[in-house]
């Protein structure tokens, strides 16, 4: 089991290290379908994981001063409150609804990973309301489906708040940690009241490997082609998302 758990998150965290987002939609179905989690746990444990790698992965942008601690108040905070909401209504309406949101999600994902960022060459800023508002929505798909939402946050950002893509990349991440770490929160004390049991040696197998996996692949996306390894990717999560779909929403 360990040495699965640790083969599941080194994915995870290689594609956060060369990509800077995507690889945390993988997360529910490793541990559902690699390591046989149930899915209201998986979906669960998932946000305590990305929220491990992704408080790691911050630590560095720190450092090197590629966060932008303005939208990680306007954009972040609402985020905490949306996530939570979220987790309190996918814990409602049942897994197979969120799995089946989930795969929509992931499809989305494949597109933006096939496409590929581009810079924004937009100047303007978005009025304070209406960033609020995407960090609620944002957060609210976190906490429904357990996913960072990094395949939304930057491109918001980017796009509708201006952050040049080094920025929005690293703010991104804090977020995802921000969000993610109150999604868990809610679930973990809705899970508890229902004697539901979390593997925490299994949580921490994956922040761990999850960890390592991107530092090695932020090395890696200096010497392979990030362009042909996006569009790979972008396949694979589509094939994921029909196979999600197969084995837990249709059938």
């Amino acid at each position: 089991m360990i040495l699965q758990a640790l083969f599941g998150a080194t994915i995870i965290g290689l594609s956060l290290g060369v990509f800077g987002s995507g690889g945390s939609i993988l997360t529910v179905p490793i541990l559902m379908y690699l390591l046989d989690v149930p899915a209201p746990l998986a979906i669960a444990s998932s946000l305590a994981i990305v929220a491990g790698i992704s408080f790691g992965g911050s630590i560095f942008n720190v450092l090197k001063r590629q966060v932008s601690y303005r939208h990680l108040i306007w954009f972040g905070l609402p985020g905490m409150f949306g996530t939570y909401f979220g987790a309190w209504f996918g814990s409602i309406v049942g897994s197979r609804v969120q799995l089946f949101v989930f795969v929509v999600l992931m499809s989305i994902a494949a597109v933006f990973m096939w496409r590929g960022r581009k810079e924004s060459t937009s100047t303007a800023v978005q009025p304070l309301q209406l960033l609020l508002l995407e960090g609620f929505v944002v957060g609210v798909v976190t906490g429904f489906v357990g996913v960072g939402g990094g395949f939304l946050i930057v491109p918001a950002l980017m796009f509708f708040a201006g952050l040049p893509m080094l920025l929005a990349t690293g703010t991104s991440l804090m977020i995802i940690a921000m969000n993610s770490s109150s999604g868990f929160v809610k679930y973990y004390e809705l899970y508890s009241a229902q004697a539901m049991i979390f593997d925490w040696a299994l949580i921490g197998v994956m922040v761990f490997g999850g960890i390592l996996g991107s530092l090695f692949g932020s090395r890696l996306s200096t010497l392979l082609p990030k362009q042909w390894l996006q569009k790979g990717f972008a396949v694979f999560l589509l094939a994921m998302s029909g196979f999600v779909f197969m084995r837990s929403v249709y059938l």
